[in-house]
């Protein structure tokens, strides 16, 4: 590896720029509000406070029933080039990541998810040709499925040449879930001072970054198969990245179980631990504990010459999801999560004051105004 210092690279230079797609989602939440009237004609009605969170509630009386749909992002491209070089497909690990990047999602608004629908918008027809590939998909979305004890509904599977690039697949997947009873609704109407911030780990990149993520290939020394780790052979930077992502909510469904209440919950996506400034709540939030960055986040980090700000504000940096559950609770929390197979830290606090996030190890601050979702 080159003992040059590494030229920066940011999110913006990978070609993702939120600040230019952000003000279209909060003008699409602003039209869409508008249309939330329509479910009284049914004798239904939404919750408001869901609009501009992770998934969408409407109350149909006897439970809240919520609903998200999420696409995958550029993964696949990983996938992709990871086959052309090893020769193995990979796409079992990114069916888990599809479905991840719904399910982690509805999850935070205290839903149990019910059923998953794919969609699998392929260049051509001749991408199921590769029997290896097409299989190792509909094996990882079951044993998704599986793990989340959710049904798989259905699905759509167009070839879109012309729209998708030929010898790609476009992936995305709906989730519908129930918030029964009602107490379990984790809007963060509950969410105040006091409350302590549990972060759960990540695998890894899971399934943000990845434009990011490719662009830094095309610059080391051996691309994808880069050594992350000098000497360990088996740490390629491809590989490490196509980590699946952890599905959350089998420790979701067990804080339940165990009576652990959760005041809000955010899934640390795109914008990294910005996401913890997601609730439009006036409150602080101050972390103590950082959870160790994985090794590809650490190797992308330092190869993009990304300071902690840019990192933390653009990657999960080792954590996957938080919880924001009462202080009394959290060590609980925390141990019902690792009975889950998933490490767990309490990692922080909310407090009074300005929308700030304080990442005190690090002398990292973010801002409201760093997070424009609503």
């Amino acid at each position: 590896m080159s003992t040059q210092a590494p030229t920066p690279l940011t999110y913006d230079q990978a070609g993702v720029n939120y600040d230019l797609i952000d003000p279209l989602k909060v003008a699409a939440q602003r039209a869409a509000a508008a249309t939330g009237a329509h479910l009284g004609v049914h004798g239904f009605a939404e919750l408001a406070g869901s609009r501009g969170e992770s998934a969408y509630v409407v109350d149909v009386g006897p439970f809240l029933l919520a609903s998200i749909v999420e696409c995958l992002g550029t993964k696949t491209l990983v996938a992709d080039e990871m086959q052309r070089l090893t020769g193995r497909s990979y796409f079992d690990g990114i069916a888990q990541d599809t479905i991840a990047m719904a399910v982690n999602d509805l999850i935070t608004v205290g839903a149990t998810p019910l059923v998953v629908q794919a969609y699998w918008a392929a260049g051509g027809s001749d991408w199921f040709a590769d029997a290896d590939r097409a299989q190792a998909l509909v094996r990882g979305w079951k044993a998704a499925c599986d793990t989340c004890q959710v049904a798989w509904g259905g699905g759509e599977t167009p070839a879109l040449a012309g729209i998708v690039e030929a010898g790609r697949i476009d992936l995305a997947a709906s989730c519908t879930g129930l918030v029964n009873p009602k107490e379990r609704l984790t809007l963060g109407d509950r969410l105040g001072p006091g409350d302590a911030i549990v972060l759960l780990a990540s695998s890894g990149i899971h399934a943000n970054g990845l434009s990011l993520a490719r662009k830094l290939a095309e610059r080391l020394p051996q691309g994808y198969l880069t050594e992350i780790e000098p000497g360990q052979p088996g740490w390629r930077y491809g590989n490490a990245l196509l980590a699946p992502t952890l599905l959350y909510s089998p420790v979701t469904e067990a804080l339940w179980r165990a009576g652990v209440p959760v005041h809000y919950a955010a899934n640390i996506t795109g914008h990294g631990w910005r996401k913890l400034l997601r609730h439009p709540k006036t409150l602080a939030y101050r972390i103590h504990t950082l959870p160790p960055v994985p090794p590809v986040l650490r190797f992308i980090q330092h190869q993009a010459a990304m300071d902690d700000a840019e990192a933390y504000g653009t990657l999960n940096m080792g954590a996957g999801f938080a919880l924001f559950v009462p202080a009394d609770r959290a060590e609980q929390a925390a141990a019902v999560a690792r009975d889950c197979g998933v490490p767990a830290w309490v990692a922080g606090q909310v407090e009074a004051g300005p929308k700030q996030l304080h990442i005190d190890p690090l002398g990292v601050q973010f801002n409201g105004a760093d997070l424009q979702l609503r």
